[in-house]
């Protein structure tokens, strides 16, 4: 199991419940945190822009990542969405093992 922590911003509160339900309930993930509304500053096309987003803290395994980053993209509205994944190198081993335990297995 490699577990791993997967990062993704939503423009909004209905995006957010709709990417969290979508990966928990078909098992590609654990667990999600919906975070409170942040401020991003980014560049885009060659401007500095600013958006108020919804963060996303996607707990999963490395063996879920590429159809839990299709699941995102297909529910997510922004044309490049951010879509980061973390290894987990250190954790509590019950936790790990329920995020293991708890996700498809490939």
């Amino acid at each position: 199991m490699e577990p791993l922590l997967i990062l993704t911003n939503c423009p909004d509160e209905s995006v957010a419940n709709t990417i969290a339900l979508a990966v928990v309930e078909s098992g590609l993930a654990a667990c999600v945190n919906i975070l409170p509304r942040v401020e991003s500053i980014y560049r885009w096309q060659g401007a500095v822009e600013s958006a108020s987003e919804i963060p996303l803290l996607i707990k999963s395994t490395a063996a879920n990542y590429a159809a839990l980053e299709t699941t995102i993209r297909q529910r997510h509205p922004y044309e490049v969405p951010e879509i980061i994944a973390l290894p987990i190198t250190h954790g509590l081993p019950a936790y790990l093992n329920w995020v293991s335990a708890e996700t498809l297995q490939s």
